[in-house]
């Protein structure tokens, strides 16, 4: 596997545009669509919260209930969520716009919006902006960046990856885009992220493929405690790498998700760098776990800690903030074996042994802690189990986006 220039576009058969299309104010870019040359399978996993905007509704039916998908819209500005059968109805409007410009079954054609909960889709925008993306259709890098553009909300930066790796005999490609600044938390964020790849697999084991690696990515990471109406990943594969169908969980499927991960892990860590108002992306690591769920309760306590978050903004190694996130993060553990540790590009200094704390440099400890990444290593000498969360310091512009965010 090495990693290689692009995002949606970059495995076979995609196509991508991006465009203005006036949803938002101003000359903004706010609408984008993903197509395929010939049908996907499709997978999907979506927002665990109980209230589900229409987008998410339509998806699921797609991805579940359809044997193929074959094109993504997605719109900026307007979450389409809380808007009742009005806003579902414009889902399949949407789709059906589409399908129609595309030459392809409306219900081969998934949806997503993101922006402001509760208002209704400016349909007649939304159908223009459908019909202006079609032309626009492209395999170049610069029509995936511009796609990755057009989804952003608050987000300061697109994001993208993609990567290479050989399955059968042959070249398999797997590249994605995302969205993502705020209303982020475990178990989804108020992200959408879109990954293609043209490996041939069958649609149940990419869901599992999917299913897997979301939990080891998005569903760690925290910005700021809020979990979206809106989230959602889905994951297309055309098969035109031509490479020997994955029907069974063998070592070309292995390699498949070690690649899957690694894309959507990329994905995960710029979501949470890209933290609204963030100056620093903060990763947790908790190793020696007794198991991978008690890992995952402690590292997901640790980065949600608003205290903690104050404290790495201000370069402050505030360890006992840290310890007491963990403690009532509901996992059993000894406090008292406890080492822990703070790591960046400008080195790696101990902080406490056996939960007491050491004789460190404080000076050496704010100079790691200014560092662009800053990571805390948690050691609870129970096992050999470990997991990684990511989040993001927290800061006065955070307030002022959210505060401002509507206006």
């Amino acid at each position: 596997m090495k990693k290689t220039e692009g995002g949606v576009t970059a495995a076979k058969g995609f196509l991508a545009a991006g465009l203005a299309a006036g949803i938002k104010k101003g000359n903004t870019k706010d609408m984008a669509m993903v197509y395929s040359e010939i049908p996907c399978v499709a997978a999907g996993t979506f927002t665990t919260n109980v209230v589900k905007a229409a987008p998410v509704k339509w998806d699921q039916h797609i991805v579940y209930d359809q044997s193929v998908a074959q094109a993504i819209v997605c719109n900026s500005g307007v979450a389409n969520a809380c808007t009742g059968e009005e806003g579902y109805s414009y889902c399949r409007q949407t789709a059906e716009e589409a399908a129609g410009v595309l030459g392809i079954p409306t219900e081969s054609v998934l949806v997503a919006s993101t922006g402001v909960i509760g208002k209704q889709l400016p349909m007649e925008i939304l159908k223009k902006g459908v019909k202006n993306l079609v032309p626009l259709l492209s395999p170049t890098r610069e029509a995936g960046t511009l796609a990755a553009q057009s989804i952003m909300t608050t987000d300061t930066v697109s994001k993208e990856v993609a990567v290479e790796l050989e399955l059968g005999g042959k070249k398999v490609t797997i590249g994605g885009m995302c969205k993502g600044s705020g209303m982020i938390h475990p178990n989804m964020c108020t992200m959408l992220g879109f990954v293609t790849t043209d490996a041939a697999i069958s649609k149940e084991l990419l869901q599992k493929a999917l299913s897997q690696v979301v939990a080891d990515t998005y569903n760690m990471v925290s910005v700021d405690g809020d979990t979206s109406t809106n989230d959602t990943v889905l994951l297309l594969a055309n098969g035109m790498a031509e490479n020997p169908v994955i029907t069974e969980e063998n070592e070309d499927y292995k390699e498949f998700v070690k690649a899957l991960l690694y894309v959507n892990t990329c994905l995960a860590k710029k979501i949470a760098a890209d933290g609204e108002g963030a100056s620093a992306l903060f990763e947790v690591k908790v190793v020696g776990a007794a198991t991978k769920e008690q890992a995952v309760t402690l590292s997901k306590s640790v980065i949600t800690s608003n205290l903690t978050k104050a404290a790495i903004f201000g370069h402050d190694a505030n360890w006992g903030r840290i310890l007491c996130a963990m403690g009532y993060s509901g996992a059993k553990f000894d406090p008292e074996k406890v080492d822990l540790y703070f790591e960046s590009a400008a080195g790696k200094l101990q902080i406490i042994e056996n939960g007491v704390a050491l004789d460190y440099s404080e000076e050496e400890a704010t100079k790691i802690l200014s560092e662009k990444e800053v990571t805390a290593i948690a050691d609870i000498k129970m096992g050999e189990a470990s997991a990684t969360a990511w989040g993001c310091d927290l800061t006065y512009e955070y307030v002022k986006i959210n505060a401002d965010y509507r206006s």
